[in-house]
């Protein structure tokens, strides 16, 4: 089992740690495609997966979901997050047991999800104490951090009777940095246009674990594809995320440093429970 570079308390003091006048932007990877976000006092909680749900549901199938990286905080012990997002249905994405015990530390935080799948998450999370706001693509959200919908292919751009994306990524801006998380994607026509409307990004949160049938799982962004998709939208930095998380589907981040460093793109291959420190640009 991986083990986190900080956990539990450690994690939580670390969080703490940093001041609410600390105007440059402050990442921790929490495992999969979970972010931790803080600039200048305020906090987003990109795509969190902090339980072995997954592990659970699928223990006694032909699709075992066996966890390889151990978790780093009980989601419940996660306290002033006012903003959440899920990227689209799928458990690694928007876990009950994930953002139900968020909301008892954090009583009707608001969860940004695809407007299209807003009826089957109120499913999901039952009467737990969340603001759901559903979003699509181009559509923003507008508060302590701006929070854009950028479409999404998962593995296509999947839409439902009104038009409206299943699958998202999000453009994040505040305090003068834009950060985009793709949630889960493949390339698309539509994808790089949307980017560049956002000028250079500053940070990228890209999927490294490709598409592959065998797995009988929606695929992502292999590394090249990431490291690619970071040059053509100017990025400062670009992490890596979805591996590491399960067995039967990950990879190893070897492909997409080669490709960020035959590009001369900047990158940074952050451990679980680790935390990257930007400066405004």
């Amino acid at each position: 089992m991986i083990q986190p570079l900080l956990k539990d308390e450690a994690l939580l003091a670390d969080i703490a740690s940093v001041s609410k006048d600390d105007e440059r932007l402050q990442i921790w990877w929490l495992g999969q495609s979970g972010f931790l976000l803080k600039q200048a006092g305020a906090t987003l909680l990109f795509d969190p997966y902090l339980s072995d749900s997954l592990t659970k549901k699928y223990a006694a199938t032909d699709k075992p979901h066996l966890r390889m990286t151990e978790l780093c905080v009980d989601p419940a012990r996660l306290a002033g997050i006012p903003l959440v997002t899920a990227s689209h249905i799928h458990t690694d994405h928007l876990d009950a047991e994930t953002l139900v015990p968020l909301a008892k530390s954090n009583p009707g935080y608001t969860l940004v999800l695809p407007a299209a799948i807003v009826s089957e998450a109120k499913q999901r999370l039952a009467d737990a104490e969340i603001t759901l706001a559903g979003l699509d693509e181009k559509e923003t959200l507008d508060g302590e951090w701006k929070i854009t919908g950028i479409a999404a292919a998962h593995n296509d751009v999947k839409r439902d009777e009104q038009g409206r994306c299943h699958f998202l990524g999000f453009i994040a801006q505040r305090g003068g940095f834009t950060i985009y998380h793709s949630g889960d994607t493949l390339m698309h026509d539509g994808l790089l246009p949307a980017l560049r409307e956002f000028g250079p990004i500053d940070l990228m949160l890209l999927p490294i674990n490709g598409n592959k049938p065998e797995r009988r799982v929606a695929g992502n962004l292999n590394g090249t594809e990431a490291a690619e998709l970071a040059k053509a939208c100017g990025a400062r930095l670009v992490v890596p995320c979805h591996y590491d998380m399960f067995t039967f589907n990950t990879v190893t981040p070897d492909e997409f440093v080669q490709a960020c460093e035959r590009l001369g793109q900047k990158h940074e291959v952050m451990l679980c429970g680790g935390r990257v420190t930007m400066e405004r640009a």
